[in-house]
């Protein structure tokens, strides 16, 4: 059956046509779609056609299970049931450009980074590509604004279900839909290779950000078992290809972990690696301060150390910026919040 959420202008003419109905009402259930209304909700169409709509497709959109406003910034923090009644999160921040919301590919992920909550349980199965666009429609409906930006950082790698997540990406870019502008939406990707090759083919204007973490194979290796697979070499060589095929800016993630990559010498290494690989493409090192989880050992430093580390980056030549912590009073890191409702 087609699935609502995701169906095309051109998918819901043929769809009308079928029905018999006159081509003018697609822009009407394109409306509603946008507006997140379920067939029954859409009250501009006749009875008879929101019926055949429930009938010939399928309403995958996300409901607000429960969601946390932070009192520090107001970040909201969304844990979103699904139609089978798996869960995932999505966080909607405030930003002087606009609403930017992180959302989520899988319920769960097999990827296994040893300092993140998403990760434990692994992987249950992987989102359609309806339930990423219900989660940018859904957080919209709920908090009645326009969301600006997405960040495909949530639950999940996005790489690891690439199928839906590309169908997602041209489809929440779509004029008839979202609109949202390509280069607006950033894919986070702890490095799989074969798709991040993949993806420089699709003609997309999306920021790829890259989850770094550490400058040397052993240290990487150790905190993320996909390093195993795919090395520093066969990363950045990626990274590189992927700049000279789109001329978009690669971003690298590098989550602090007190004690484990947070030195002085580790900010040498990383503008090291950084300059041998993409020199001369522009490249950004976006620092996050780890979000503690109560089931892993890493701790996060001080305030005064990661900009310190930035610092040590920035006067090595790499531009380096922290990253702003929003909503850590309302379990913001992915994961927390979808554990804590399997623990109730």
């Amino acid at each position: 059956m087609n699935d609502l959420l995701t169906m095309t202008k051109s998918e819901l003419l043929a769809l009308t046509e079928e029905l018999g109905v006159p081509a003018y009402r697609a822009s009407q259930i394109m409306a509603h779609v946008n507006r997140g209304e379920a067939p029954h909700e859409m009250t501009t169409l006749p009875l008879s056609l929101r019926t055949s709509l429930a009938e010939k497709t399928v309403w995958r959109l996300p409901t607000v299970e429960r969601k946390q406003v932070s009192q520090k910034d107001g970040t909201v923090k969304y844990l979103m049931r699904l139609f089978d009644g798996e869960c995932v999160e999505s966080v909607l921040m405030s930003y002087k450009h606009g609403y930017s919301l992180c959302i989520s590919c899988q319920v769960g992920c097999r990827m296994g980074c040893r300092f993140c909550a998403s990760t434990l349980g692994g992987r249950v199965r992987n989102l359609y590509a309806s339930e990423m666009l219900g989660q940018v429609v859904a957080a919209q409906k709920d908090a009645g604004v326009r969301v600006a930006s997405i960040v495909m950082m949530g639950i999940g790698e996005p790489l690891d279900n690439y199928d839906e997540t590309v169908k997602f990406l041209r489809r929440v870019t779509s004029p008839e839909s979202l609109h949202i502008g390509a280069r607006h939406i950033s894919l986070s990707s702890c490095g799989l290779v074969p798709a991040i090759r993949r993806l420089a083919e699709e003609n997309l204007a999306i920021t790829l950000s890259i989850s770094l973490h550490a400058a040397t194979d052993e240290a990487r290796s150790e905190i993320m078992p996909i390093n195993r697979k795919y090395g520093l070499d066969e990363l950045l060589t990626a990274a590189s290809d992927y700049f000279r095929t789109t001329g978009r800016r690669i971003s690298f993630e590098y989550t602090l972990l007190a004690g484990k990559n947070d030195t002085d010498a580790d900010a040498e290494r990383l503008a090291s690696l950084l300059h041998r690989y993409l020199d001369p493409a522009p490249i950004h090192v976006n620092l996050i301060r780890v979000n503690e989880v109560e089931e892993t050992e890493y701790r996060h430093g001080t305030k005064k150390s990661a900009e310190a580390f930035a610092y040590a980056l920035q006067k090595r030549g790499v531009n380096a910026t922290l990253r702003r912590r929003l909503g850590d009073d309302v379990d913001a890191a992915c994961g927390q919040l979808r554990r804590k409702s399997q623990r109730m």
